[in-house]
C-alpha cells in the first residue's frame, strides 16, 4: 500500500501537540514535525509520541516552511495537519484513499470549535485540501495553499480544532498581521488576503479595521470563490456590530439571491434584524417579523454541512433557540416553550449524529 505521513509545522505547540499526535499515530506511517523556534516542550512531547522533529529556523513565510516540512518524507502521501487539529472522525477513510493510485489532492472537513462553543453548539465547519500527494508544494508567505491542478475529492476524515477559541487565539494574536500586510504590499489586488486581514482584525474585535477590508475583498473578489460564503456572513455581522446596520442590510439584499440553499446567511441576516431592532425601537414592528421569518428559512433549509464555512446548527437548533428567544420577548410564554424544546430535540439529534460520524 502507497505509505502515508504525518507533517506538521509546529512552535510552542505543548498544549495542544500530544493529543493531535496521539490521535493520527494509528493511521500513518510516519509522523514529521518541523519545530521553527519552540522554547516550550513541544519537540520533547512531539518525539514521546512518536514523531520524528526537525528543526527549521523561522523566516516569515509560511508556504516556505510547509514545504520544508514536506522535504522530510519520501512517504506517498502527505497528511497536513496543525498541531491544535486532531482526528475527530472517518481515520479508517485513509487506507481507502491510498488504496486508490489516482492522482488527486483530498479535502478534508475541518470543524472549528468556536467562542460559545460549549453553551450554543457553534461549530464551523470548513473543506480544506490537506491530503497531498508527493511533489505538491505551498504557495503563499501566509494562509498559504497548495499549489496543484490535480482534482479536489472530499473524503469521509474529520479533523476537529479548537485554536480559534479565545484562549489559544491570545498568544497568536498579531502573528500573521504583519505577513498580511507584508503581502499586501507585494499584492495589493489579492482580494483573499484583504478577507484574510478583515479576519484577523474581526477575530480581535477591531470592527471598524475589519470592515474596509472585507469591502476591499468584495470589490476585488471573484463571486464564485469558496470563502465568499464567509467573506460575506462576516461582513454582515461587522457591519451590525458597528452599528451600520443599512449597509450591512443592503449587502444581504444584494447577495441573497446567491444564498437561497444557505441557513447561515438567513441565520445571520436574522440576527441583523433583531439587533436593528432593539438599537432602534421605533422600528421593531416591522423588524421583528423579518427576523423570524429570517430564522424560519434557515430551519426550512436545515443543516447544509457541504457549505463552505457553515456552522452547525444555524439551520436547526440554534435557529430555533432565537425564535423562542424572540417569542419570550414578545411576550409568547407558550410558543416560546415550543420552540425551546425543539432546539433542544434538535441540539440532541446533531449531537447523536456526530458521535455515530
Amino acid at each position: 500500500m502507497p505509505s502515508l505521513a504525518l507533517v506538521m509545522i509546529a512552535r510552542d505547540e505543548a498544549r495542544c501537540i500530544a493529543r493531535c499526535l496521539l490521535s493520527a499515530a494509528a493511521h500513518v506511517d510516519e509522523m514529521w514535525v518541523l519545530d521553527t523556534g519552540s522554547v516550550d516542550d513541544t519537540p520533547a512531547i512531539a518525539q514521546r509520541c512518536g514523531a520524528t522533529v526537525a528543526r527549521w529556523e523561522w523566516r516569515d513565510d509560511f508556504a516556505a516552511a510547509r514545504n520544508a516540512a514536506l522535504a522530510l518524507t519520501r512517504a506517498d502521501w502527505r497528511l497536513v495537519i496543525d498541531a491544535d487539529e486532531w482526528i475527530g472522525a472517518g481515520a479508517a477513510t485513509l487506507d481507502d484513499w491510498r488504496r486508490d493510485a489516482a492522482p488527486r489532492i483530498g479535502l478534508l472537513r475541518v470543524a472549528s470549535l468556536v467562542e460559545g462553543a460549549g453553551a450554543d453548539g457553534q461549530v464551523a465547519t470548513s473543506w480544506l485540501p490537506r491530503l497531498l500527494p508527493r511533489g505538491v508544494a505551498y504557495r503563499g508567505r501566509v494562509h498559504e495553499q497548495p499549489l496543484s491542478a490535480l482534482p479536489r475529492q472530499r473524503l469521509g476524515l474529520q479533523l476537529l480544532h479548537d485554536g480559534y477559541l479565545p484562549g489559544p487565539m491570545v498568544p497568536k494574536r498579531g502573528r500573521n498581521r504583519r505577513l498580511l500586510q507584508q503581502a499586501l504590499q507585494a499584492d495589493p489586488g489579492d482580494a483573499y488576503l484583504h478577507y484574510q486581514l478583515g479576519k484577523d482584525h474581526e477575530v480581535h474585535g477591531e470592527f471598524a479595521a475589519a470592515e474596509p477590508c472585507y469591502a476591499i475583498a468584495q470589490q476585488l473578489g471573484d463571486a464564485a470563490a469558496a470563502w465568499r460564503h464567509d467573506l460575506v456572513l462576516r461582513t454582515i455581522y461587522t457591519r451590525k456590530k458597528l452599528g451600520a446596520f443599512a449597509a450591512a442590510m443592503a449587502l444581504a439584499e444584494a447577495e441573497m439571491p446567491r444564498w437561497q440553499s444557505s441557513p447561515d446567511f438567513f441565520f445571520t441576516l436574522g440576527d441583523l434584524l433583531l439587533d436593528w431592532a432593539a438599537t432602534q425601537p421605533r422600528h421593531a414592528s416591522r423588524l421583528l417579523p423579518m427576523a423570524e421569518g429570517c430564522w424560519q428559512r434557515a430551519l426550512a433549509i436545515g443543516e447544509n454541512p457541504g457549505l463552505p464555512d457553515t456552522v452547525r446548527g444555524r439551520g436547526s437548533f440554534l435557529a430555533a433557540h432565537n425564535l423562542a428567544v424572540l417569542c419570550e420577548g414578545l411576550g409568547d410564554a407558550a410558543q416560546a416553550g415550543i420552540w425551546r424544546e425543539r432546539s433542544m430535540c434538535m441540539r440532541v439529534e446533531a449531537e447523536a449524529a456526530d458521535a455515530v460520524v
